[in-house]
């Protein structure tokens, strides 16, 4: 499967943050917000990634992640010229995804908890069309909605309802099949000029091949793409590494403990930052890594 991370758009609701740089470099408390959406790719299985971003950000997360190859992975990037709606990802990594399985993130989304690999896998496993992911919020109104019957399918879409007719939001991840690519070169453009991903979920669900996986207590889900809410994500970064001992999106311990790299290229990492107390947690992320059984690495991270 492939990973798209859309890291575009003008982020005007950070404004005048985002007036000087890509909103997804802004920090969420202790690391870039990309980050985040990237450790999801990765906790997914996913090592062959693309970030579409503005051309003037390109050189920006190159200087970030590069090829890749330091986290055992494949990154690469293309431009977006302007803002043209989500599903113009699958138009602008259409050689990217090549008929291939693909994960779409929002560069500005944030999902934590314990269940969430295991979601993740399964639902990539399970891929049937496409699968989209349901989060219960109390302000349905600001998101895409699913409707679903009593028994829990999916039977319709709605984008921002004024009378929402449930409370299931859906976030920004999406799992699809190669035809992706096809749909999203058919669809009309809004009167915005964009291209909904709401159309490319519907086209699926006309076909009978839209699956709904509902993330429930044991997921957090965060959009970091406002001033509060951005605020709101640092804190919750903050205080769960507080609790726990452990940290949200650290990209480097997740790829040693999904087997991209090893410890000790995991080390070398944290080596690199030893005035950071992120670069300490890293190489004592790979330090204990080492002292693990065998029978419990390789479970998938954090």
């Amino acid at each position: 499967m492939r990973g798209i991370i859309l890291a575009g758009g003008n982020g005007t609701r950070l404004q005048p943050v985002s007036l000087v740089g890509s909103k997804q470099l802004a920090p969420v408390y202790d690391k870039p917000m990309i980050y985040y959406p990237l450790s999801v790719l990765m906790l997914a299985g996913i090592s062959d990634v693309l970030i579409i971003t503005r051309p003037t950000e390109l050189e920006l997360f190159q200087r970030l992640f590069g090829d890749g190859g330091r986290l055992g992975m494949s990154i690469r990037y293309a431009a977006q010229d302007a803002p043209r709606g989500i599903a113009d990802a699958f138009r602008v990594g259409a050689d990217h995804i090549g008929g291939e399985d693909c994960a779409l993130i929002l560069g500005d989304n944030l999902f934590h908890g314990a269940d969430l690999p295991p979601m993740l896998r399964s639902s990539a496993e399970r891929l049937n069309g496409c699968v989209l992911f349901a989060h219960q919020v109390s302000d349905p109104q600001k998101f895409g909605v699913a409707e679903v019957d009593r028994a829990g399918r999916l039977v319709a879409i709605e984008e921002k309802p004024e009378r929402p007719r449930s409370n299931l939001a859906i976030p920004g991840l999406y799992f699809f099949d190669g035809e992706v690519v096809d749909i999203a070169k058919r669809l009309t453009p809004s009167l915005r000029g964009e291209l909904e991903i709401t159309d490319v979920l519907r086209a699926y669900l006309k076909q009978g091949r839209a699956d709904l996986m509902w993330m429930g207590r044991g997921v957090t889900w965060l959009d970091t793409g406002t001033h509060e809410s951005l605020l709101e994500a640092g804190l919750f970064v903050r205080d769960v590494q507080r609790r726990q001992g452990t940290r949200i999106g650290c990209v480097e311990e997740v790829a040693m403990h999904m087997g991209f790299i090893g410890p000790d290229e995991c080390h070398r990492l944290g080596a690199e930052m030893p005035n950071s107390p992120y670069g300490r947690y890293v190489m004592d992320c790979a330090r204990a890594y080492e002292r693990l059984p065998a029978s419990a690495r390789l479970r998938g991270g954090r």
